[in-house]
């Protein structure tokens, strides 16, 4: 196949930018089963491997699903748009909701995995917090699902001789969550810093995140700092790429 500029492409990618168009417009629909390998060998005179790979194409994109026994189905899911700069302000946690409240509206998000634990800082870690390597931590790992869907693994460090025996060592922190509670401890964040990458997931990511062949994930770095400076938590949280709009809204 020949595109308009001239250029060979595999015949697999022509059919999957014609279903992924199709997807788009909306002549296929969220739930709606797409044609299967038997279908796209007979349109496209194709072999049953070169349809295999065009809906492979579409489910490493995030744009499909494969239901056992009942073929490929556009996903329905509908992806969640995270407001990197709303989500953070002070008056949301400081005053008891989550930064969640804003992206989630009326949809069912759910923290099933949560492990709090003290461990040394190690030398990444302490770097981040301004710690010594052999210095505990707090550590928070958590995943959370969206309609019954894992959307993210996320996991906290806070420096343990500051949170220690306070609500922040606890699976619930409370109203306002782990900011809030370091407010009350007198070291309210007042500054944040996000660095954001993105790459394969490992094995035990795709698997704690259900994620189809193919699909990367987006890592989120973020550091909060007190008025004077002190950085009091590292969050590092990994997110299903094909799960997220990431939106940033700022004045010039």
């Amino acid at each position: 196949m020949t595109d308009q500029d001239g250029t060979r492409r595999p015949k697999y990618q022509r059919i999957a930018d014609e279903l992924r168009t199709a997807i788009q417009s909306g002549d296929f629909a969220p739930g709606d089963r797409l044609p299967g390998e038997n279908d796209l060998m007979s349109t496209y005179e194709v072999a049953r491997m070169t349809a295999r790979q065009a809906l492979a194409v579409l489910r490493g994109e995030g744009l499909t699903e494969a239901r056992k026994g009942a073929g490929v189905f556009v996903r329905s899911f509908r992806p969640l748009r995270r407001r990197g700069i709303p989500r953070l302000a002070g008056g949301g946690w400081a005053g008891g909701r989550s930064v969640w409240a804003a992206e989630i509206e009326d949809r069912a998000l759910v923290v099933d995995q949560i492990v709090v634990s003290e461990e040394e800082a190690g030398s990444r870690i302490a770097g981040a917090l301004d710690l010594a390597p052999h210095d505990p931590v707090c550590v928070r790992s958590r995943r959370f699902v969206l309609d019954d869907k894992p959307v993210l693994l996320s996991v906290s460090y806070l420096s343990a001789a500051l949170v220690r025996d306070t609500p922040i060592t606890r699976p619930d922190t409370g109203p306002g969550g782990t900011y809030a509670r370091l407010a009350e401890l007198g070291h309210r964040p007042a500054r944040f810093r996000e660095e954001i990458r993105c790459r394969m997931p490992t094995a035990d990511e795709t698997d704690r995140l259900a994620l189809p062949p193919g699909t990367p994930v987006v890592l989120i770095g973020r550091t909060a700092y007190t008025e004077p400076g002190r950085a009091v938590e590292l969050n590092e949280m990994t997110l299903d790429a094909s799960s997220y709009v990431l939106e940033y809204d700022f004045d010039a």
